[in-house]
């Protein structure tokens, strides 16, 4: 426990100044990025032009990064260093026995994660250097400038997984001889059966379109004239969609099927109980894609398996006394597999079709928890060590925007907590009743929201056990 704790305490000490430096499209184990970003990144890049991509994977990026290319890289001072040191020579415990690490990051160490970042970090600059180099000619013959050369080339890398994107092939090839190089200086390589060339609209070389990245599948579809975007008044005949890829959905499936087939003898409210953080969870997750008709799918292949269900329950019993006993209407739903306990409101499990698609705003390129915005990301967060935890809930909620003139808050505005419902007219202390405004906003809705006029004594009912002495109001 002190040892982890430790770690913590120099994780804080280091990350912030890494934070700084990391490069814009490195996704993986940062605060405030995740997978979804790196999703973010890639689409703009192929939805109007279509390009070849190098889907490549580090091979057991953690176990073995070289331990003196990394302390190097951390150019830190000598006290963390030694303490660094000492932790990735540690050694591992199996059994009893004790066996020496001479290379790798410790599995399951607080400060594995940012070490493996700054191990990895350099990639993206290495490949924008390299952009400098390319031969990329205008239609007239000119050489493109060096800004246009690096914005042709995209790389998004999440922890050891990474893509390169690019409309040549042959510049492709040429990144992924680079990064391979690169890797050799931190006793990495490339895994051979998880890299692959592809094109994200045609076959190339027998692979299929497109390619799968942290669970999604992004791929481009031929479209007709009438469903094609433009640019630049051309054409472009295909859509870029991205959606669950099928070993996602394979697994989530498997995993539906598994707990209720372990659920035969066991109540319906446990089996929905145990279900809906799973399928929660998983819908959540793909619900910023094109992923509707994919939830339509599995919900339609789990309603199947739960009447499989109830049959073995019962087995001198047909599908429809099945279906009327798990299976409630609500909200005009026939088939909503749900319970009433007495005198309570039904216990319901979660369809994946009621999922919303939400989609998802990226991460500014260069932006970091510890830039000073507060704002910007207790809005995407809900939560930032140096704002209140209320207000950082009602930014998130509010998606950081004033509700009564529908403009952003911006870091230095003035920011006031406003009863929805004053509480001169009954409005109550609680997160459904806050929300945030500008001052002026807050001002104004004062002013005509009805708070400030208290009522007129001759607006109030007077008892009869009341009289008037000397023009007061007394019993």
């Amino acid at each position: 426990m002190y040892d982890r704790a430790l770690q913590a305490l120099v994780k804080m000490a280091l990350e912030p100044e890494w934070e700084a430096r990391f490069e814009p499209n490195s996704y993986g184990f940062r605060p405030g990025r995740s997978c979804h970003d790196a999703i973010g990144a890639i689409y703009p890049a192929i939805n109007k032009k279509a390009k070849y991509v190098l889907d490549a994977d580090i091979a057991k990026c953690f176990d073995r990064i070289n331990h003196e290319a990394l302390l190097k890289k951390l150019n830190t001072f000598p006290t963390i260093r030694r303490q660094v040191r000492a932790w990735l020579k540690a050694g591992v415990m199996d059994g009893k026995r004790l066996f020496p690490t001479s290379e790798g990051t410790p599995q399951g160490g607080v400060i594995s994660p940012l070490l493996a970042n700054i191990a990895l970090h350099g990639m993206e600059n290495a490949i924008k250097e390299l952009a400098d180099t390319f031969d990329m000619k205008r239609p007239d013959g000119t050489q493109l400038g060096k800004r246009d050369k690096r914005k042709s080339v995209n790389f998004v890398r999440y922890a050891d997984d990474f893509v390169i994107l690019h409309e040549d092939l042959t510049i492709v090839k040429r990144c992924q001889e680079l990064i391979s190089d690169w890797l050799k200086g931190m006793g990495l390589e490339l895994k051979p059966s998880k890299t692959r060339l592809a094109h994200t609209l045609e076959e190339h070389l027998e692979e299929k379109p497109g390619f799968d990245f942290l669970g999604f599948n992004v791929r481009q579809y031929p479209t007709g004239k009438y469903t094609s975007g433009r640019v630049n008044g051309k054409l472009l005949g295909f859509k870029t969609i991205i959606t669950p890829n099928k070993d996602s959905q394979k697994k989530h499936y498997k995993k539906v099927a598994e707990i209720i087939d372990k659920h035969k003898g066991l109540s319906q409210t446990t089996l929905i109980k145990n279900l809906n953080p799973i399928i929660r969870g998983w819908c959540n997750y793909f619900s910023t894609v094109v992923s509707q008709k994919i939830f339509e799918r599995i919900w339609h292949l789990t309603v199947w398996k739960l009447i499989k269900w109830g049959i073995k329950r019962h087995r001198n019993k047909g599908k429809k006394w099945v279906y009327l006993k798990y299976f409630q209407t609500i909200g005009g739903d026939n088939w909503t597999f749900a319970i009433s306990p007495k005198g309570k409101n039904p216990l319901r499990l979660l369809k994946h079709s009621e999922t919303k698609i939400t989609r998802h705003v990226k991460v500014k390129d260069d932006a970091s928890p510890y830039n000073g915005d507060t704002i910007y990301w207790s809005s995407r967060m809900g939560k930032h060590p140096e704002m209140l935890k209320r207000t950082a809930s009602l930014l998130k909620k509010q998606n950081g925007k004033c509700p009564k003139c529908g403009l952003s808050f911006k870091d230095g505005d003035l920011i006031e907590l406003d009863h929805i419902i004053p509480k001169s007219k009954g409005g109550r202390n609680e997160y459904n009743n806050y929300q945030l405004l500008h001052r002026h906003c807050h001002d104004e809705k004062t002013r005509i929201d009805g708070s400030l006029n208290k009522g007129s004594i001759s607006q109030i009912k007077i008892p009869e056990n009341y009289r008037w002495e000397q023009d007061m109001l007394v019993t």
